[in-house]
């Protein structure tokens, strides 16, 4: 993870930003415009002040970047590069959460707790992961490389690395011929033909929202 004030960072962030989403006509504007932008850079700095045990200070500032942005980030979770937080309002992601690089979520999402314990209770997000808008992800779970998290899922469970899941509770829809073990539309109960589920699980679909721990 890049250390604090990196110009480097703050520019491969906008670049991400740029890259995933198509209605970003500028750098100026995403730079400007983009609260999910200013929630991860805000971020960078509450992080230190928790790191540095300035704890009280860092729950402060990341509330006022909860105000002015719409997203919650704990100070004590821990974010990658180039994290792509998209449109950003209702976005919560608890203090045990580890986010990897180059993740792109959008709005509603929550990285939720599943544990009263002081323990690691909050899921950890590999490399190049997508999380539709409302989906919902709960307790200590690994979610793998590139894997996506379809609108309004609900996944309580591990996510193999490059597995597509969707539905309440979310279920592995991708195809993967050389692999019967794999759950393909037909098999999922998630109310749909497999038409439909093929379409496209992943993005900024509305849905139901759950209540969660931070």
């Amino acid at each position: 993870m890049t250390t604090v004030g990196s110009l480097a960072r703050f520019r491969a962030d906008v670049e991400a930003v740029v890259e995933a989403d198509p209605a970003a006509k500028s750098r100026l504007e995403v730079l400007l415009c983009y609260p999910g932008l200013h929630a991860v850079w805000a971020h960078v700095l509450t992080h230190a002040l928790w790191e540095d045990g300035e704890r009280l200070l860092a729950r402060i500032v990341s509330q006022l970047v909860r105000w002015l942005t719409g997203v919650e980030i704990h100070p004590g979770a821990e974010l990658g590069d180039r994290v792509v937080i998209d449109h950003g309002m209702g976005v919560v992601i608890g203090e045990t959460a580890v986010v990897g690089d180059d993740v792109h979520m959008y709005h509603g999402v929550t990285l939720g707790g599943a544990d009263k314990r002081p323990v690691k209770r909050h899921p950890t997000v590999g490399d190049g992961v997508t999380i539709g808008a409302d989906a919902t992800l709960l307790g200590d779970i690994e979610i793998g490389d590139g894997a996506k998290v379809g609108a309004g899922a609900v996944v309580t469970s591990d996510v193999e690395p490059g597995a597509t899941m969707i539905g309440v509770p979310a279920e592995r829809v991708d195809r993967d011929a050389e692999d019967p073990e794999v759950a393909t539309p037909d098999d999922t109960t998630n109310g749909g033909d497999a038409e439909t589920a093929d379409d496209d699980p992943i993005g900024d679909g509305a849905a139901t929202s759950n209540d969660t721990e931070e």
